[in-house]
């Protein structure tokens, strides 16, 4: 029964918190597939890590004796410390961009009861000589429905804390906190710290905008045509285009629309041709593959059938066109064995 006395407060959490234990984390492991699941189900953009904790006993009984105990017996008013810890079990959500955390948000609140909600971003943002790390925390608990189901019954009781923050505000966090005695530092480091807390929102948005930008390179490239040969337009046959990640994307996801480019394996690809080659065209590739991928299919299928263990993959196709297309300056595309053996079919072929 709750009372006036903090010493037999104290003691009763913590039996209280002893007794709770297994379930407690119990009920976070199942908070975290519950809220990995809906991440995976929903469209909110990649998210790098969903983590939790269950808050250390002493510390809670920290927590409240600095927020609320001489506020309410101040008010006389009776008290369970267990009831004023709503982040006994916390979970953190960490995404890549910032616009991700509204629409996270938005997915948790439609399937858990909301309790409390505080906007650390709006708060700071608002001031002009605050500093700290940003981010979203909301107060949450299973809703009726969630709560009847048998598997979720045990955990219905249990509130969790989460706290939803993109990578570059979870990197401030962790900083954040290392950096101590903020309130009575000098001026001059309070300036620093301020300096510096900019420059990790400056890279927040900045990396946000690159995605933006590259998202635009990329729908650009699905809107214009694969090559500027004479059927093209003639604006698009005025635009002389070197090739990047973007357009070769675009060339080479209509030569393989069954294979899936990764973005790194891409990137790298592409270099390696443009070491080559620097100036090298979209237009040329997009030449390369139509009058030659049906040639290379051909060879791709004979060296399967005599090395059934190996493997041909579209980069690998890809490389014998550009071979095919320009042997002198793409030498060395090839390794000397895979040349030589490409060249003895290529001749085997022709006979």
């Amino acid at each position: 029964m709750a009372s006036l006395d903090f010493e037999q407060e104290k003691l009763r959490f913590r039996t209280f918190y002893e007794a709770q234990c297994k379930p407690i984390l119990d009920a976070k492991n199942t908070y975290i597939r519950i809220i990995n699941a809906l991440i995976q189900r929903f469209d909110v953009g990649e998210v790098t890590r969903v983590e939790g904790r269950i808050k250390d006993r002493e510390e809670c009984i920290k927590k409240f004796h600095r927020k609320y105990q001489n506020q309410l017996e101040a008010a006389e008013h009776p008290y369970e410390i267990k009831d004023f810890i709503s982040d006994l079990i916390g979970i953190r959500i960490v995404c890549l961009y910032e616009d991700q955390i509204p629409l996270i948000s938005e997915l948790l609140q439609k399937h858990f009861r909301i309790l409390d909600v505080t906007d650390k971003t709006s708060s700071i943002e608002k001031t002009e000589d605050s500093f700290g790390y940003k981010g979203l925390h909301m107060d949450l608990a299973m809703n009726e429905e969630m709560g009847s189901l048998p598997r979720y019954q045990p955990y219905a009781g249990f509130h969790f804390e989460i706290q939803i923050r993109s990578l570059i505000q979870d990197a401030w966090g962790v900083l954040d906190h290392k950096i101590k005695y903020k309130k009575s530092i000098p001026n001059d480091l309070k300036r620093r710290i301020n300096v510096l807390s900019a420059l990790f929102e400056l890279a927040d948005r900045e990396f946000k905008e690159i995605r933006n930008a590259t998202d635009e390179l990329m729908q650009q490239e699905t809107v214009e045509p694969l090559g500027d040969g004479p059927d093209a337009p003639a604006e698009s046959q005025a635009r002389v285009k070197n090739l990047n990640a973007f357009n070769f994307l675009r060339i080479a996801g209509h030569f393989f629309r069954d294979f899936e480019f990764q973005d790194y394996k891409v990137d790298g690809f592409v270099q390696d041709i443009l070491r080559i080659k620097s100036d090298f065209q979209k237009a040329e590739l997009h030449r390369c593959l139509r009058d030659n991928l049906k040639i290379v299919k051909e060879y791709r299928d004979n060296f399967l059938f005599e090395n059934p263990d190996k493997t041909f993959s579209p980069y690998t196709s890809i490389r014998h066109c550009l071979f095919l297309c320009d042997q002198e300056t793409f030498a060395r595309i090839l390794s000397k064995r895979v040349t030589e053996r490409f060249t003895a079919w290529l001749k085997t072929a022709a006979a």
